[in-house]
C-alpha cells in the first residue's frame, strides 16, 4: 500500500503545535457579525483546538 498525501486543502486551514495539538480558525466571523453579539465576535478571534474525534479522523491526511 503506498503513502498517503497531505490533503492541501486541509494543510493551509490546520496547524499542528509542538505538542502534537491541531488548532484552526473559528467559523461565523466572516459576514453577518452585526447581529452577533462583541462578546462573541471577540471569543470568536481566538483559535479553536480540533476535537479528539476529527483528530483520529484526520490524523493521516494532515
Amino acid at each position: 500500500m503506498g503513502k498517503v498525501k497531505t490533503h492541501s486543502g486541509l494543510s493551509k486551514v490546520l496547524k499542528v503545535r509542538k505538542s502534537g495539538t491541531i488548532t484552526l480558525r473559528q467559523t461565523g466571523l466572516n459576514h453577518k457579525t452585526g447581529k452577533k453579539s462583541g462578546a462573541v465576535n471577540r471569543a470568536k478571534r481566538k483559535n479553536a483546538l480540533l476535537s479528539k474525534a476529527d483528530y483520529k479522523r484526520l490524523k493521516k491526511v494532515i
